[in-house]
């Protein structure tokens, strides 16, 4: 059985204390890959190795000598793009027509894209007057932060983790990552890429593991690792947070969501439709930024759930290989646990089962996979803990409103803000509503619509930062104020 091992210091290696753990495809339940699991010592090494690569070859190393590898990493998976797909098919179970449009390539794209920018964003300058009338001049320089910590999700394994390697390797830091225990495969693969483009040793560091008592607390611990970008639960976030306390190292925090959608009588129905769809139950419901509250205004409620119906009974479930299919299993049997507990707890709650709520019935050779419904619900309370908890499945509580006013309090009574989707035709009203959604993206008559220069990050219990375009560069990078006296 295949082998996955910790890629530290340029080379693949395996746990000392021989601790694996099982890879499963969730597609049909069965384990394809040994995972080791790192203790202290290799989270030790793997740190050890990014400070000598930062303190050598690759802080060294000029701007455009650094880009120019990030853009041969980029290439690098692209010669590799089916060797990718299929291990990031067989850790998620998520359709390759979806993966081979959204995962691979922006995973790529996110080196080049980050390589680009480093060299094409200026910082300031100013002239000051001086009581001696000779003046001075302060100019800002970036510096590496150092050693940073990746801790990446599972819902969208290689884009994700390079949304934020990218950026960082891009401003002269070094990393150590720990993945999701869920889906270790590419974040492994990339370091082969990574040596064969001529990214020095140590420089990408990969750990693999859990959290308490495992890679990540082990990381997170370390105080030789100088900040942490993490994407995932709040709960987890606010475990780092303790743990960057100690030291004040950085953090970058995109966290969980509860995210509304918004649907105004004034809207385009066919857009409405047909955005809601996506934000609702692409990836099976497994993106941050989907939708799980969805307000319709009360005119439009009945023809918007009879049509979003219709149009989610027309997901075509199967495993990747199935090109009809655009509907996969969840992430692991664990997760359909909490997915189906939740559908359990509507029903019991009062819910109307719009369609969907259990799982589907699948050939033989997948009975064993993670399989769940898409699924509707309306008639539930607002307290109801499938209103306000994240679900992270393949799901949605549709609610009516009379008010614009009304719309924006159902939108911002739970404590998370991390995006929101607005549809109405009205460009007053979209400005307006848009202005006091509390979110840290907000989508009008779209969804999912990324512009990578813009911030991306959460507000409230959705976060902490910002990253994307510039602000990335502000996260990985420290600004140094230099004053010359004339």
């Amino acid at each position: 059985m295949k082998e996955i091992k910790h890629y530290i210091n340029g080379e693949y290696v395996g746990s000392a204390s021989g601790k694996q753990f099982d890879n499963v495809n969730p597609v049909n339940g069965q384990t394809f890959a040994r995972v080791h699991e790192a203790g202290r010592e290799e989270v030790d090494a793997a740190v050890k190795a990014a400070r000598a690569a930062l303190n050598g070859p690759w802080g060294k190393m000029t701007l455009d000598e650094r880009t120019r590898i990030l853009h041969k990493v980029a290439d690098g998976i692209n010669d590799r793009f089916d060797e990718f797909l299929e291990a990031e098919c067989l850790d998620t179970g998520k359709p390759k027509k979806m993966a081979s449009h959204i995962d691979i390539p922006r995973g790529a794209a996110n080196f080049k894209v980050f390589a680009d920018m480093i060299k094409n964003v200026p910082a300031e300058s100013f002239e000051m007057a001086t009581p001696d009338g000779s003046g001075a001049l302060n100019y800002a320089v970036r510096r590496p932060k150092g050693v940073i910590g990746v801790i990446s999700p599972w819902n969208l394994p290689l884009l994700l983790m390079t949304w934020k390697v990218g950026p960082a390797l891009a401003c002269g830091n070094t990393v150590v990552v720990k993945p999701s225990e869920e889906t270790p495969t590419t974040t492994a693969l990339l370091g082969e890429v990574m040596k064969d483009a001529g990214v020095p040793d140590g420089v990408y560091n990969v750990v693999h593991g859990f959290g308490g008592d495992s890679a990540g607390q082990f990381l997170t611990e370390h105080q030789d690792v100088d900040g942490f970008t993490f994407t995932g639960e709040t709960t987890t976030g606010e475990t780092i947070m303790k743990s960057a306390a100690r030291g004040i190292r950085d953090i970058s925090l995109e966290l969980g969501g509860k995210n509304a959608g918004l649907v105004f009588a004034d809207c385009d129905m066919d857009k409405a439709i047909e955005g809601t769809m996506r934000s609702a139950f692409v990836n099976c419901g497994q993106v941050c930024l989907g939708t799980e509250r969805v307000y319709v205004e009360r005119s439009i409620f009945d023809e918007f759930v009879s049509r979003l119906k219709a149009e989610a009974e027309k997901l075509r479930i199967g495993p990747p290989d199935d090109d009809a299919a655009n509907f996969g299993p969840l992430v692991s049997l664990k997760h359909r646990e909490k997915v189906l507990s939740y559908y359990q707890k509507a029903v019991e709650d009062g819910a109307t089962v719009v369609t969907g709520g259990g799982v589907p019935d699948m050939p033989e050779q997948y009975a064993g996979g993670a399989w769940v419904q898409p699924t509707i619900w309306t008639g539930l309370s607002e307290d109801s803990p499938v209103v306000t908890d994240e679900i992270f499945g393949p799901c949605c509580h549709i609610q009516p409103f009379d008010s614009e006013e009304e719309a924006i309090e159902l939108a911002n009574r739970l404590p998370y803000g991390l995006a929101s989707a607005i549809w109405t035709e009205n460009v007053s009203r979209a400005h307006r509503v848009a202005g006091q959604v509390e979110a840290g993206i907000i989508w009008v008559n779209s969804w999912f619509l990324r512009d990578l220069r813009t911030p991306f990050g959460g507000s409230k219990q959705s976060g902490i930062g910002r990253e994307g375009g510039v602000h990335s560069l502000e996260f990985y990078t420290e600004m140094k104020n230099v004053c010359i006296k004339l």
